[in-house]
């Protein structure tokens, strides 16, 4: 199963659950998923100046649809109007890196400590499956499913819309640090213990594995920014 699959599901969902434009202005939605897509994709990278004319002929769309919808993206912080350049995607400096892993450890520790409570056998069994079947040489890919599966786990719609959200902007760091061999059996090891936690119903221990799974991301992605 490819990203781009995962994410075209992960993507469906947090539409259905916060649509930004109505679906009845079908071209501007269209052309803020599809903007939307290349951005996350990589498609579209910070060196892009997004020229509202230029992205409506990329799209073969109009100009309208493709004003609405860059400037709902922009609300949602992952383009930037910069002085003498335009919009472009957002980059984030070091400081915001942080804010963000930061972010992510309260809703991904909050989600743990839900699904501890709230997630059904299957869906503890669902989580070891997916930990069990292993990567297939795509850490990314399984790294995806298997915070997905916490997420639909604690069944709060809303902070799923939140940690949707927050993977979004991820996204824009560009290489995940799963890249790393090393970090991604280290990830899988502590997937491992979020899992048990979550199992044994021990909500405390499920929030803390969670939060110490993202703060050991944020290490390797400091280290990451340090290297270049």
């Amino acid at each position: 199963m490819s990203v781009d699959f995962l994410y075209a599901k992960i993507y469906k969902k947090r539409i259905e659950t916060a649509l930004p434009i109505p679906k009845s202005n079908s071209q501007a939605f269209a052309a803020y998923n599809e903007i939307k897509r290349r951005i996350l994709a990589g498609m579209f990278t910070p060196s892009h100046r997004l020229r509202e004319v230029e992205v409506a002929d990329q799209l073969d769309m109009g100009r309208t649809p493709v004003r609405e919808a860059l400037k709902r993206i922009q609300d949602e912080g992952l383009i930037t109007h910069e002085p003498g350049r335009g919009l472009v995607v957002t980059t984030m400096d070091q400081q915001e890196v942080g804010e963000l892993y930061s972010m992510r450890e309260v809703l991904e520790g909050a989600a743990a400590a839900f699904a501890a409570r709230h997630a059904t056998d299957a869906e503890v069994a669902n989580m070891q499956a997916i930990l069990d079947e292993g990567d297939g040489g795509d850490p990314v890919a399984q790294n995806l499913r298997f915070h997905q599966a916490i997420y639909s786990a604690a069944h709060n719609r809303y902070l799923i819309r939140s940690l949707h959200s927050l993977t979004e902007t991820t996204y824009l760091l560009g290489r995940s640090t799963l890249s790393s061999s090393e970090r991604a059996g280290r990830s899988n090891q502590e997937h491992q213990a979020i899992v048990d936690a979550i199992r044994a119903r021990d909500v405390q221990g499920a929030q803390n594995a969670a939060q110490h799974h993202i703060h050991q991301a944020l290490l390797e992605r400091l280290k990451m920014l340090r290297q270049g």
